[in-house]
């Protein structure tokens, strides 16, 4: 298994998905029922291919990703050569960025003296789909990078 295997729930939303993933190896409901219940060990190796599967889909699609947390924000651009990054740290602790109230602070001082800016990317390894998989491992979600690109409009403007 490259990735993880899906939760119980993500597998329940993916379940027409997975029924098709199952007949393109001519596997049938009963076929897949006594699968399950007479080789435990075969029906979770098919649950770990069909996991990276959508892994691999997803991965390969993703170009944003967020890690923000209490004081920082790492905010991902992901181009098909490198990892760009974004990160903001807070100088001030009394502000939280996971709260509304934090994060409404930020929004009117970010420009202040409590507010650290830094830019920096790096080139793949030689799997990039693993390199985006240990950054949502480690906290990061998928975005649609509108604040990446608010920034980056902001660094980039004379």
């Amino acid at each position: 298994m490259n990735y993880a295997r899906l939760t119980k729930e993500q597998l329940e939303e993916l379940h027409p998905e997975f029924i098709n993933f199952l007949a393109t190896q001519s596997i049938d409901k009963a076929e897949w029922d006594e699968i399950k219940k007479h080789k435990p060990q075969v029906a979770e190796e098919e649950l770990d291919v069909f996991s990276d599967l959508v892994w691999e889909g997803v991965l390969s699609k993703v170009t944003y990703l967020e890690n923000i947390s209490a004081r920082q924000m790492h905010l991902f651009h992901l181009t098909d050569k490198e990892m760009k990054l974004i990160a903001v740290k807070i100088m001030n602790p009394e502000i939280d960025l996971t709260t509304k109230v934090g994060f409404d602070w930020f929004r009117k001082n970010w420009q202040s003296d409590f507010v650290d800016y830094m830019t920096a990317s790096k080139a793949y390894t030689d799997d990039p789909n693993q390199d985006k998989f240990e950054l949502i491992k480690q906290g990061a979600v998928i975005t649609k990078g509108e604040l990446y690109q608010w920034f980056d409009n902001v660094i980039e403007a004379p």
